[in-house]
């Protein structure tokens, strides 16, 4: 039997006019959003998404451009942005740039092409310093990273996050401690700062190495790190998950524990970080957050598109466990 909106409305206990409101993504009650998204989770529904297109000159076509879908970071939110485009009866065209500009640039020419009725990026580092880098000729929602220009963005206070993680260290006993960032990116540049700004409202020695994109480069950044054994750190920082487990086996390669012989923390949260170095320390995103703000605000965007550019910041939480410990060999030589 074909399912349809007033099917959906009657599950949802709301009017046939106010469940295509919440499908067309308009503003409307949360709560009588959620009941709809779940009768049409419920129900099975599925919109007629030819005859849609064929009514709007656009495709109801989300695009999503994130900087390496192999970091779980964009992964989760990938996944967030697509079940809620999916409740919608929307689709989604996921991109993956490597933080490479040209890749970005074919990329937004694709969205034009495909004549998408919005999309998500994690722009380049290149792109967040030139003003007309991003011009686009449907709305845009920046994830992660800020940009020149007037565009909605939706990111974690990093330089306020990396402070953080600093003084966890400060308290554990750190003294010596070497960050690696992303050199690719400015969320990289905002972790950095943060981290030499609470280094130095301390008293803690530190070392700050941008790495390019990959993983080789990391392990060349943890040989540079832990090259003078006069004077070498007692903690490394890493700046995304990603490179965080490439420290991980780089460390694991040196023949290296952690913690007895050098701590470990950094940013993302994922499933496998319980298990370990008896648990390593991180400051956590709220990437569905994350996720479920980007597509509000691009839907919202959509249904307003002459409003004021907006930015919302959002806070990540500490979780510490023992990958942050101060060794034994640390403690003597403090």
């Amino acid at each position: 039997m074909t399912v349809g909106i007033k099917d959906v409305a009657r599950v949802a206990q709301v009017s046939p006019a106010t469940a295509s409101r919440v499908l067309a993504g308009r503003s409307v009650d949360p709560a009588m959003q959620e009941r709809v998204l779940a009768a049409v989770k419920s129900t099975g529904y599925r919109p007629n998404m030819a005859a849609r297109r064929l009514r709007s000159r656009h495709s109801n076509t989300i695009g999503l451009i994130v900087a390496d879908i192999r970091n779980p970071f964009f992964t989760a939110v990938s996944r967030t942005v697509e079940d809620i485009a999916y409740a919608r009866g929307m689709r989604v065209i996921l991109c993956n740039t490597d933080e490479n500009p040209e890749r970005e640039a074919m990329y937004l020419q694709l969205m034009h092409e495909e004549r998408v009725t919005g999309a998500i990026l994690a722009p380049t580092r290149q792109a967040t310093r030139r003003a007309n880098a991003l011009r686009s000729d449907f709305p845009l929602v920046l994830i992660d990273r800020a940009a020149a220009g007037a565009y909605d963005s939706v990111l974690l206070d990093n330089s306020a996050m990396a402070e953080q993680l600093v003084a966890h260290l400060h308290e554990q006993g750190h003294r010596r401690i070497a960050g690696l960032f992303g050199a690719a990116s400015s969320t990289g540049a905002e972790r950095q700062a943060g981290f030499e700004r609470a280094a130095s409202a301390l008293g803690i020695q530190v070392e700050s190495l941008f790495v390019p994109h990959g993983a080789e480069e990391t392990d060349k950044a943890v040989t540079r790190a832990l090259a003078s054994h006069a004077a070498a750190p007692s903690a490394l920082v890493a700046s995304n998950g990603k490179m965080l487990m490439a420290i991980l086996r780089a460390l694991h390669g040196m023949g290296l524990s952690v913690p007895d012989d050098i701590a470990v923390a950094g940013f993302d949260n994922e499933g496998w970080m319980d298990l370990a170095a008896g648990g390593v320390t991180v400051i956590e995103q709220p990437v569905e957050e994350i996720g479920r703000t980007a597509m509000s605000m691009l839907l919202d965007r959509i249904e307003h598109p002459d409003g004021a550019a907006r930015k919302v910041v959002l806070t990540g939480k500490l979780v510490a466990r023992g990958s942050s410990a101060l060794s034994q060999a640390a403690k003597v030589n403090a």
